[in-house]
């Protein structure tokens, strides 16, 4: 099977190449590629032009499996898998590796030239396991990810999403390739998006209290909230209208992000059909589910805290964002599970009944800036969301 790039992917690839074969330059970098620009491809094609061994760390068995499956598919063969998890410990001049499987083990990797790290922005600059390894390697490092930002905290001064070019230490320095969302849409390769701000009534976000690290509201303060306004029967009665909409076309799915399993339940026993994937439930049980949501023969699906990374359904047309959030990363993952285009989807409703698109505002409309010096930020419509304190 063979592929061709479209031309940010190759301009994405050419500046990864680059970037590497750069003997002078000494720092880490990361490239910007929104959801759904196809990132899989990009590192694939990288890590096929790359001289010496690379090594491709990827967030998870899941998304590891997937990019390991799409490299093969091409035709490069000289590629394996090291993972525990998989059972699988094979070394080759490409290897796809989670970073709990070869923490402890980089005098195995001491030849390797390059590192690709798929999600950077879970690279913790200052402690943890890649902090710890990339200390023992002398690898040039060049992250991916859709979200370029990590919560920062301080006692005296609080929180802020900090661009994690910004952050000290910091362990990538600058960005040598991004690609704005809006550039995307504008040449077809997203869907268009339709977003339905649906508050219940009486909901108050001054009800909400913030949590001790500055990252999300309390669960006791958010259940409060629900209880005083019946938020799971305003639930119901959306998701319910949802599936019956006045123009008669029904939805391809419907995907309910909620934050607690209570809700869920309701939706069970509220709309035949509906089925919950959580993160207890069982590997086998969650595929089935999902097969079968994608099939049509389950209508609906309560996610309870997973499904944000790495689900690719491109049908999917309808997001219900059941939950708040002070997270940027959450909810652009979230409505990123509705942004694949398919050519059965003429465009996805972000159906939101919790204050979120007010906060944040439409995805497409997040803009990458750099303010100079690698100083970058993301903004959106005038208002900046990284690099400034929670208010």
């Amino acid at each position: 099977m063979s592929y061709v790039l479209r031309d940010y992917q190759q301009k994405a690839s050419d500046a990864a190449v680059s970037f590497f074969a750069n003997k002078a330059k000494k720092s880490n970098a990361i490239m910007v590629l929104p959801t759904g620009a196809g990132k899989s491809l990009v590192i694939a094609d990288i890590a096929s032009r790359l001289e010496g061994h690379t090594l491709v760390f990827q967030p998870s068995k899941e998304i590891l499996e997937q990019n390991y499956l799409k490299l093969c598919s091409y035709g490069i063969m000289d590629c394996s898998i090291y993972s525990a998890s998989f059972g699988r410990k094979d070394i080759s001049r490409i290897t796809f590796a989670t970073i709990g499987s070869v923490r402890n083990h980089p005098e195995l990797f001491l030849h390797f030239k390059n590192i690709i790290i798929d999600e950077c922005h879970l690279v913790n600059p200052k402690e943890g396991m890649y902090k710890d390894f990339l200390s023992m390697l002398r690898c040039k490092v060049l992250g991916l990810t859709a979200t370029p930002y990590r919560l920062s905290s301080s006692r005296d001064f609080g929180s802020m999403l900090k661009f994690i070019t910004r952050t000290r230490p910091c362990v990538f320095s600058e960005v040598i390739y991004q690609v704005q969302i809006s550039t995307l849409l504008d040449m077809g390769y997203l869907s268009r998006l339709n977003y339905y701000p649906m508050n219940p009534i009486g909901w108050n976000e001054l009800n909400l209290k913030v949590n001790t690290t500055g990252a999300d509201y309390t669960d006791k303060s958010v259940v409060k909230e629900y209880e005083r306004i019946d938020f799971y029967g305003f639930l119901v009665s959306i998701v319910q209208r949802l599936m019956n909409p006045k123009s008669g076309v029904k939805r391809k799915g419907i995907l309910v992000f909620t934050r607690f399993l209570k809700e869920a339940e309701k939706l069970t026993m509220s709309i035949p059909g509906t089925a919950i994937v959580s993160g207890d439930t069982p590997k086998s049980t969650r595929e089935m589910i999902l097969r079968q949501f994608k099939s049509g023969e389950i209508p609906v699906v309560a996610n309870v805290g997973v499904l944000v990374c790495g689900f690719d359904y491109p049908e999917l047309d309808t997001i219900v964002i059941a939950r708040p959030t002070m997270s940027l990363a959450l909810y652009y993952q979230i409505v990123g599970r509705a942004i694949r285009p398919h050519k059965n989807k003429e465009s996805a409703w972000i159906v939101d009944l919790a204050g979120n698109i007010k906060r944040f505002g439409k995805v497409e409309n997040l803009k990458l800036v750099d303010g100079g010096n690698n100083k970058w930020a993301v903004w959106n419509e005038g208002k900046q969301l990284t690099n400034v304190y929670f208010r």
